[in-house]
């Protein structure tokens, strides 16, 4: 007996097929919202461990800054302290400037000649007198250049020749009215010149300038 389907069946093998596909359809959607939404909570872990990273870091960044900045003003206080310290040495040295100064004069001023005016401008000090001849001047200015620990650069500005007035015709005598400028050393520079070794001291300096000083000659009459 043979048997024969009168029943629609392509339309049956196309009903199946289309339920397949849109369940296949269906699956994909449900599959690719899965794969969105991981994807996405991935993203969102991501971010928020970066979040906490940039937190980390900026709270390390303004920490230091809070030390850089306890940095700068420890600076600034140790420049003060060191510009109040130059200031208090300074004037500590200039203190005892004036006893070098005149210890060195009195040390290197050569016999027959007379000091009469000590004028000093920061480093530089014009020193004006007489002398009995122009040899006696060459002395000074040789024994201030080579000799002299405490000044250094001296520089003739005149010399001239002069006559002291005596109380009688024969005690005139012929002078050389000179002037001069020299340059007085700092004592950092006379220090690393002696290689470490001490200067005189200030009280002994000036006895001794005390001591030696020479005495001024009478007014002179005119060149």
């Amino acid at each position: 007996m043979i048997l024969i389907n009168l029943l629609p069946h392509r339309e049956e093998k196309r009903r199946l097929r289309k339920q397949a596909f849109f369940v296949g359809l269906g699956l994909s959607v449900l599959a690719g919202g899965v794969i969105v939404a991981m994807w996405y909570a991935v993203q969102l872990r991501m971010m928020a461990t970066q979040q906490t990273r940039n937190e980390i870091l900026t709270s390390a960044i303004h920490k230091l800054d809070d030390e850089i900045k306890d940095v700068s003003a420890l600076k600034a206080e140790i420049d003060s302290l060191k510009a109040r310290q130059r200031a208090v040495e300074d004037l500590q040295t200039d203190r005892n400037m004036p006893v070098y100064l005149l210890n060195e004069l009195v040390s290197q001023t050569p016999e027959g000649l007379y000091l009469t005016a000590i004028h000093q401008n920061g480093q530089t000090v014009t020193v004006a007198g007489f002398a009995q001849t122009n040899e006696r001047v060459s002395e000074f200015l040789r024994n201030t250049n080579n000799k002299s620990t405490w000044l250094e650069h001296p520089e003739l500005i005149e010399i001239k020749a002069a006559t002291s007035n005596g109380k009688d015709a024969r005690d005139n005598k012929r002078l050389f009215d000179f002037a001069m400028r020299v340059s007085l050393k700092r004592p950092g520079d006379v220090s690393s010149a002696a290689s470490g070794a001490s200067a005189p001291a200030p009280a002994a300096e000036a006895s001794a300038a005390a001591k030696k000083a020479p005495v001024k000659p009478p007014k002179k009459s005119g060149a």
